[in-house]
C-alpha cells in the first residue's frame, strides 16, 4: 500500500474544504436568494432564516486550519496545536448548520 505524499494530502484537504464551502450554495441557491431578496433586521427572521448558514460559516472557519495543516508535520510551527478540537467543532457546527438550512429550504 502506498502512502500519499504531502502535496497530495494538502490537495485533498483544500479540495474537501472547497467542496464543503460550495455545497450549501449549490443545494440551496434558490432558498438563499429568496431570503436575501426579503432581508430585514429582525431577530426572529435572522435566527430562523439565516441561522443554518451562520453555523455553516462558523464550521468552515473552524475547519480552515484543519484543511491548511493537512499533510504538514505535527512538529511544524504551522501545525495548529488543537487540530482535533478544530476538527470536532468545525464538523459539529457544519453538520448542525446543514440540518437547519435543509429544514429552512424545505419550508420555503
Amino acid at each position: 500500500m502506498s502512502r500519499a505524499s504531502r502535496g497530495e494530502k494538502q490537495l485533498v484537504g483544500l479540495a474537501g474544504f472547497a467542496i464543503a464551502a460550495v455545497l450549501p450554495w449549490a443545494l440551496w441557491h434558490r432558498a438563499i436568494s429568496l431570503m436575501a431578496s426579503d432581508f430585514r433586521l429582525e431577530a426572529e427572521y435572522l435566527l430562523t432564516g439565516w441561522l443554518g448558514y451562520g453555523l455553516i460559516a462558523l464550521g468552515l472557519l473552524c475547519l480552515l486550519p484543519v484543511a491548511w495543516s493537512a499533510g504538514r508535520n505535527p512538529g511544524s510551527r504551522l501545525y495548529p496545536r488543537m487540530r482535533n478540537a478544530y476538527l470536532g467543532w468545525g464538523m459539529s457546527l457544519y453538520l448542525m448548520g446543514f440540518a437547519v438550512a435543509a429544514q429552512v429550504a424545505a419550508a420555503l
